[in-house]
């Protein structure tokens, strides 16, 4: 991996585990933003009964997710690696499916959610692995802290689809 001089951020993290580690960061970084995109679809067409409920717990979901972008991404750069640049980057990268259909009903919406979130998980499970493979412990600290973020989104999800017992 050539690493541009103005990207050359010092660092004791060999030039494969840069390479490494900003690949699975970037592909998490597209994924986190697709995520937040499909919440806000979903949170501005929300209907029904539990509407209030959906839109505020949908917002705590975007804006938490929204945070994490800025730390995925600072973490890239500080490691001396290039982050997403545009949409198209975005686009490119990420794994999570896009949904672009017309209408969603509310709990399909919340189901589709609760299943991206817990592929997210496992992209982050994928991501502190290769971290830990090549000694970054500062990226697994926060992919930890995300993991627990998500794990959190998963319950609520879950909670909120589950048929009245």
């Amino acid at each position: 991996m050539k690493i541009s001089p103005a990207l050359n951020t010092p660092t004791d993290l060999q030039a494969d585990a840069i390479r490494d580690i900003s690949a699975a960061l970037n592909a998490l970084l597209a994924d986190v933003y697709a995520l937040h995109i499909k919440i806000m679809n979903f949170r501005w067409h929300m209907s029904g009964p539990h509407f209030r409920d959906y839109q505020a717990m949908l917002q705590d979901h975007a804006l938490q997710l929204l945070v994490s972008t800025a730390s995925i991404a600072e973490r890239v750069r500080a490691i001396g690696a290039s982050t997403l640049h545009s949409i198209g980057d975005i686009a490119r990268r990420q794994r999570l499916l896009d949904n672009d259909a017309d209408y969603v009903a509310p709990s399909a919406m919340l189901t589709e959610l609760r299943d991206d979130n817990q592929q997210l998980a496992a992209y982050l499970r994928e991501t502190h692995d290769v971290c830990e493979e090549h000694g970054d412990v500062a990226s697994a600290n926060l992919i930890e802290r995300w993991l627990d973020e998500t794990e959190r989104r998963i319950w609520q999800l879950f909670e909120a689809t589950r048929a009245n017992d």
